[in-house]
C-alpha cells in the first residue's frame, strides 16, 4: 500500500497526473478582431498598449486563419475550421470541402456544439450579428451558401444531435422571420412546440427559462448581461455546457468597432470572475482585419474628439475595408488551456476543445 501511495505521489509531482477536464467551455469570438484591432482598442481605452483583460490570460497562441480555397477567409469557413477541425471553402457553414458555394452540398461536419448536444450537455449561442450569419450558424447548422438564411435558421427544429441548441441570443429578429416565412414556416410557433421561450428582449429572459430563443431588432445590447443570463440557464444541466459567444469587432467604423472591443473584453474579464475552476475560456477572430496605428503619443486620444468616421480615418489609424490574412491571438484560461501555446492552425482550436473535455486525445503538431 505504501509503494501505491508513492507511485501516485511520484505520478503527480512529475507533471504525469491526468490533466483536469473542463466541464463547460465558452468560446469567445471576436469578429475580425485581429491583433492590430486589439492593439488599437487598448490604446483607445487605457492610452497604453497590452491593458485588455484578454490580453493577459495566461496561455496564448497565434492562429492562421486561412480556409480551404483562400489564404484570407470569410466567417463562414473560418469558423467553421474553429468547431468542425476541418477547413472548407469560403461562403460554406459547417461542410466539407468538397461543397461549392451555392451549386454542391459537401458533408456535413459535426461541430463541437454538435459533440456536446451528443453527449447530453446543455449548447448556447450569442451574437450582435443576426442569428443566422455564418459564425453562430457554423455551430448548429450546414449548408453551402451562407447566405441561405430560413434554410438555416430552420435546422434549429431538426437537429442532427441531441435535442440540438438550448439557448440562441442575438439580432436579426426581422430577417429571421421574413426568411423562414418565405418558406412557409410559422418560427415562432415551431419554437414554441419544440419547447423554446420566445423572447424579443434582453430583460424578457428568465433564468426560469430552460430553453430560449431571443432575438432583437438592434446589435447594440450589453454582452456582459447576455452572457450572464445565458450561463444561468446552461449552468442547469449538471453535465455541463458549451457556449458560442460573437461580438462584431469590425473596424470598418473604427470608433464603433473599437468600442466593441472593449465591450467584449469586459464580458470576458465578466465571465472570468464569475465561472468555477471547471471552465475553459477560449478568445480568438475568425480572421483580422485591414487596420493599423500608425501614429499617435502616449497621453494623447488615439481618436480625434469629434465622433465622426471622416474624422476618426484622419487620426493615427489607416484602415482599408477588408479582411486580411494574418495570424489572430487565441487566449485562454481554465482546464485545458494549457493547450493553447505556439503556432496554431485554426483547426487545432477544435481539437482543443474536445481534448479539454476529454473526448478526443491531445491532437499532435
Amino acid at each position: 500500500m505504501l509503494r501505491y501511495f508513492l507511485v501516485l505521489t511520484l505520478i503527480a509531482s512529475s507533471g504525469l497526473a491526468a490533466p483536469r477536464r473542463a466541464k463547460n467551455v465558452i468560446l469567445f469570438l471576436g469578429d475580425a478582431g485581429g491583433i492590430p484591432t486589439l492593439h488599437a482598442a487598448s490604446l483607445y481605452k487605457h492610452n497604453h498598449p497590452q491593458k485588455l483583460f484578454l490580453q493577459s490570460m495566461p496561455h496564448i497562441g497565434l492562429s492562421d486563419t486561412s480556409s480551404a480555397d483562400a489564404w484570407v477567409t470569410d466567417s463562414a469557413a473560418g469558423m467553421s475550421a474553429i468547431v468542425t477541425g476541418q477547413k472548407t471553402n469560403n461562403g460554406v457553414i459547417s461542410q466539407s470541402a468538397s461543397a461549392i458555394r451555392g451549386k454542391q452540398e459537401g458533408e456535413a461536419l459535426q461541430t463541437i456544439l454538435e459533440h456536446a448536444e451528443q453527449r447530453g450537455l446543455s449548447t448556447g449561442v450569442l451574437t450582435n450579428m443576426a442569428v443566422t450569419d455564418a459564425t453562430p450558424a457554423a455551430c448548429y447548422a450546414h449548408s453551402s451558401d451562407r447566405s441561405r438564411a430560413g434554410e438555416i435558421f430552420a435546422q434549429v427544429l431538426k437537429p442532427r444531435f441531441g435535442d440540438g441548441v438550448d439557448v440562441i441570443i442575438g439580432a436579426g429578429r426581422k430577417r429571421v422571420i421574413e426568411a423562414t416565412s418565405k418558406m412557409g414556416l410559422d418560427i415562432e410557433a415551431a419554437l414554441r412546440e419544440k419547447g423554446f421561450a420566445i423572447r424579443d428582449s434582453l430583460s424578457a429572459i428568465s433564468e426560469d427559462d430552460r430553453r430560449v430563443v431571443a432575438l432583437f431588432d438592434t446589435a447594440d445590447f450589453d454582452v456582459s448581461e447576455a452572457v450572464r443570463r445565458a450561463i444561468a440557464i446552461l449552468s442547469k444541466n449538471s453535465k455541463g455546457y458549451f457556449l458560442m459567444v460573437e461580438w462584431d469587432m469590425h473596424t470598418d467604423r473604427i470608433r464603433r468597432g473599437l468600442e466593441r472591443v472593449i465591450e467584449m473584453d469586459e464580458a470576458i474579464r465578466k465571465t472570468a470572475g464569475m465561472v468555477g475552476p471547471d471552465t475553459l475560456i477560449l478568445f480568438t477572430a475568425d480572421h483580422s482585419f485591414d487596420l493599423r496605428v500608425r501614429g499617435g503619443r502616449p497621453g494623447q486620444p488615439l481618436l480625434p474628439d469629434d465622433d465622426s468616421e471622416e474624422s476618426a480615418r484622419k487620426g493615427a489609424i489607416r484602415m482599408d475595408n477588408g479582411h486580411t490574412g494574418e495570424q489572430v491571438l487565441v487566449a485562454a484560461q481554465g482546464p485545458g488551456a494549457e493547450r493553447v501555446r505556439g503556432f496554431l492552425a485554426n483547426t487545432d482550436i477544435f481539437h482543443i476543445m474536445m481534448a479539454a473535455y476529454g473526448w478526443e486525445k491531445e491532437k499532435k503538431r
